[in-house]
């Protein structure tokens, strides 16, 4: 157990664990974000990169409405899982000088965060629906389409035109 977490005994302290790592994670995403839309070189992956920025600060809203509805303060954790993917992004667009495959080097990035968030939202909802919380079920169930879609534009762009261009 971490020095400063709540110890987990109950499945519920673990959804709610989970939770607030999650919202650690959005948050942090909300601020590696805009270093990604600077670094990026590919227009559409600069629009990519802006329309997740507001997705990822409407998913934090929508973390906060899971944990009213819950009666739990919205208080995040620390994610050494989205730390380590953030900072292992940052030293690679500090370490690639051609902007071609800086922007493959960010799609893989971005990549890893959505993976983490499709694999966090999922067991979420798994959890929701075998607690009883069928109330924050939806909420997490759109944020989990959201991450989804992106991985799959990622994925689109990357194989249609960004990797080409990089290799």
């Amino acid at each position: 157990m971490g020095l400063f977490t709540t110890p987990i005994k109950t499945m519920d302290d673990l959804f709610t664990h989970m939770l607030q790592d999650i919202y650690y994670a959005e948050q942090q995403i909300t601020k590696a974000l805009p270093k990604m839309i600077e670094k990026a070189g590919e227009p559409q992956l600069k629009q990519g990169f802006e329309k997740h920025l507001r997705e990822t600060e409407g998913q934090v809203q929508r973390l906060e409405q899971v944990f009213q509805q819950l009666g739990k303060p919205a208080k995040g954790v620390e994610c050494a899982a989205i730390n380590g993917i953030i900072s292992e992004t940052k030293e690679i667009m500090s370490d690639v000088g051609d902007q071609q495959v800086l922007d493959a080097a960010l799609i893989a990035g971005a990549q890893a965060v959505e993976h983490y968030e499709i694999t966090r939202y999922g067991t979420l909802i798994a959890y929701a629906k075998q607690l009883g919380h069928n109330n924050v079920v939806n909420l997490l169930e759109q944020t989990l389409g959201e991450e989804k879609a992106t991985d799959k534009t990622l994925t689109a762009l990357a194989e249609a035109n960004v990797n080409r261009k990089a290799a």
